[in-house]
Formats: C-alpha cells, structure tokens, sequence
C-alpha cells in the first residue's frame, strides 16, 4: 500500500484519526523515556554503572526525533511557516541540546526541554476542553497586559524607592554588620521581602528599619492579589463557550477550529 504525503500529514498532525492517535501516544512515550534516560544518567550512580547505555539511548532518541522532525518538515504546505510555530520551535529545542554537547559540555541536560512537547497530551487524549481552558487563558493574559505592565512598573518603582530608603536608614548605624552594603543589595531585600519569601540573608536591625519592614511585608499581601484580579477580570469577559476540535489547518498550521467548521477560520484553506 503506497503510503501519500498527505496521508502521512493526517497521520502526524491528527490526533482524531485512529493512526494520528496512535503516532501521537508512540511519540509521547519516547519523548517521556528519552527525557527520563537524561534524568537518569545525571545521578552519578546511575552514571558510573550505565553511562555508555544512557547516552547511546540519548542518541538513538534524538536521532528518532530528528528524522520525524525533518519528516514534518516535509510533508506540511509550508515548512517555514511551522518551524516558526509554537509547536515548531518546541520541536526543534528537544533536538538541538544533544548536538551541542558536541561543543559545549553539559549542553545535552538542555534536553529536558523535550518535555515540553508533552503538551500534545491536550491533543491526543482529546482533552479539548483544556485546550479552550488554555486559549482563554493566553487571551486573557494578552487583554490584560498593559494593566500588568503598569503594575509591575509600579511595583519596581516601589523597591527602588524603599530599597534605597533602607540603605539610607541602617547604615545610620556605624559599624552594624545588617547586610545592606549597597543600593542594589537593598533593592534585593525589597523584592524578597515585598513577594513574602523573606530568604532572612538580610535583616534590619534598627527600631526605624525595622518598622519599615513591617509595612512592606503587609504591603506585600496586598500587592500578591492584583494581577490575580486584572486576569480573573479578562478571563470572565472572554470566557470561550464554543466547543472546539484537534484539526490543524494545512495551510496555516492554526489549531482551535470549531467541531463543524469546513475552512480554517484564520485563512480560509479547507480542512
């Protein structure tokens, strides 16, 4: 049986064929074992008894996911347009971490990016829902970023300002050993102490200092709950109701499309 190009495409970019579904599981396992196979050859123990075997499989999997690489590459309308994709890019970073530890040394532990490509899960298991879940999500985020860029403009205005008020104050106290040697140092201690971490690597000793670092920590709660609203807001306005498919668009390679959707929403090609 002679095996087209476009059935190859249906069989890599589809998850609701039986083939598409079972390629997608295939290629989720080898991309959890390559990446457990790296996980694994970093324990030292583990190392010194199956090094030789851990990086020969290193290789075998990275080779395996370069010729399906390529083979992508090949059998989509547009390869450039894919490999500047989202999913086009997570492609090609679970693959180059391995030749760079040709040049650089420790580079192939990069390789753990792969896991990323799990994320064909959503995909495969015909979790849609997550998938809308997920859309609503970025878009939201993308609604809301000016807000969240003021914000946080203000939030580093804020440290700057009380980072170097702290400085100001504990070094009125000669020869204190609190930590704040210098502005920057100080401005650390306001990031720390503003996001509630408090590592306690610097401390205030004096009576004004440390009044200061109580205002900041409550002011810390207060400040944590904002951009929680600012999302929660534009999520609530473009909540998605329409239920959605895992068809990829030949054309444009966009994802998203309705259950009865005939041509790709974004350019019009036939799905």
């Amino acid at each position: 049986m002679r095996i087209t190009k476009s059935r190859i495409y249906e069989i890599i970019f589809e998850a609701d064929t039986p083939a598409g579904k079972a390629y997608d599981l295939a290629l989720l396992a080898a991309i959890s074992l390559s990446v457990l196979a790296v996980m694994l050859d970093s324990v030292a123990a583990i190392q010194s008894r199956h090094g030789l075997l851990l990086y020969r499989t290193e290789w075998f999997f990275t080779l395996l996911f370069t010729f399906e690489y390529a083979v992508r590459l090949w059998c989509v309308e547009k390869p450039a347009r894919y490999a500047r994709s989202f999913f086009g890019i997570i492609d090609f970073l679970g693959i180059i971490p391995t030749y760079l530890s040709l040049v650089f040394h420790g580079g192939r532990f990069l390789i753990a990016i792969r896991f990323l490509r799990m994320l064909r899960i959503f995909r495969v298991m015909k979790l849609s829902s997550y998938e809308g879940e997920g859309r609503m999500f970025m878009q939201a985020l993308r609604a809301s970023r000016r807000r969240i860029s003021v914000f946080l403009f203000a939030v580093m205005t804020l440290v700057v300002v009380l980072g170097t008020l702290m400085y100001v104050i504990e070094n009125t106290v000669e020869s204190s050993n609190n930590g704040f040697t210098s502005i920057p140092r100080s401005i650390y201690w306001a990031i720390v102490t503003l996001t509630t971490v408090g590592y306690g690597d610097i401390s205030p000793v004096t009576p004004l200092g440390q009044a200061l670092a109580s205002i900041l920590m409550i002011l810390g709660y207060s400040i944590i709950v904002v951009p929680t609203g600012i999302v929660s807001v534009e999520a609530a306005r473009t909540a998605i109701t329409t239920k959605h498919n895992t068809q990829v668009c030949p054309n444009c390679l966009a994802e998203g499309h309705d259950d009865d959707a005939r041509f790709c929403k974004y350019c019009g090609s036939k799905l």
